[in-house]
């Protein structure tokens, strides 16, 4: 029996003027955490929208738990919290306030639990909205975000920026909201120390393309970093080969397999790999004078 996919992206393209997103699949398990990573103007936004419905797609089908993103809207719409790398909330308003406009707004919504986050996050409720830093602004999405029964919660870059200590509580309460295997994150990012600590799976996109998509340890596994001489690189099969980065020492080389390297590459050394460097070699790719 196959699992259960929250979220499942079938060639979904839309075309701007300069940028194409192209061809985009991949799908979200249900109770889990996916990672969606890539550099600044990938296309992540774009496939959120897309997922949103904010953007009408030239082709291509989103189902949200079985639902079609397009078609079935209204019935979806309560079952995704979404949150942003910028505040959609009035500023003047406060956290107490809101939570009035909020509750008018969604027929699950749950004000005991808003005002428990609240809490756990120190924010004041009687605070103008105006006066929060950068960190408490995407606490109080997060707060709202988990307040009105949604089952899959979409992140966008809402990390960025934000100190350590702070990163760090967001990604306890992620890990919380899934405890219950009901629950799912989609988490968009750049900063993959973040996606390597609590995502499941993760979906590498640039240039409005996928570039990998699967299970994080599986990625991690698989991919390792092989150090020899540029004069060796000729010795490696071209298939195994994600990319090569020359340096003052010789080369590094991203390999797709480590269990056949090691077998294949005997008297090398094989290191393992970070997703920061499993994206990097990806997007480098054939780039210039150091990357082949």
């Amino acid at each position: 029996m196959s699992q259960e996919n929250a979220l499942e992206l079938r060639g979904v393209t839309h075309r701007f003027d300069g940028f194409t997103l192209d061809n985009v699949s991949f799908d979200v398990p249900k109770g889990s955490i996916m990672g969606f990573v890539g550099q600044n103007g990938a296309g992540k936004t774009t496939t959120i929208r897309s997922i949103l419905n904010i953007l009408h797609n030239d082709s291509g089908t989103i189902k949200i738990y079985g639902f079609d993103s397009v078609n079935d809207e209204m019935k979806i719409k309560e079952d995704i919290a979404v949150v942003f790398d910028e505040l959609p909330f009035p500023d003047m308003l406060t956290p107490s306030s809101l939570e009035k406009v909020l509750k008018g707004l969604y027929k699950k919504w749950d004000g005991t639990r808003y005002y428990e986050l609240l809490d756990r996050f120190s924010l004041p409720r009687k605070k103008k909205i105006h006066d929060f830093s950068r960190g408490m602004k995407m606490k109080l999405q997060i707060c709202a975000a988990l307040s009105h029964g949604a089952k899959l919660l979409i992140m966008d870059e809402a990390t960025s920026g934000l100190d350590p200590v702070v990163r760090s509580e967001m990604l306890d309460i992620f890990l919380e909201f899934i405890g219950d295997e009901e629950h799912t994150v989609l988490m968009s990012s750049h900063i993959t120390s973040d996606i390597e600590k609590i995502a499941d799976s993760v979906t590498f996109i640039d240039g409005g393309k996928i570039l990998l998509s699967g299970y994080t340890s599986d990625i991690l596994a698989d991919h390792a970093v092989l150090k020899c001489s540029e004069e060796d690189i000729s010795k490696i099969a071209d298939e195994d080969i994600v990319s090569v980065r020359l340096c003052d020492f010789g080369a590094d080389v991203m390999l797709r397999n480590r269990t056949v390297s090691e077998e294949n590459y005997d008297g090398y050394v094989i290191n393992r790999t970070t997703l920061d460097e499993i994206l990097l070699f990806y997007v480098k790719r054939n780039s210039g004078k150091e990357w082949r």
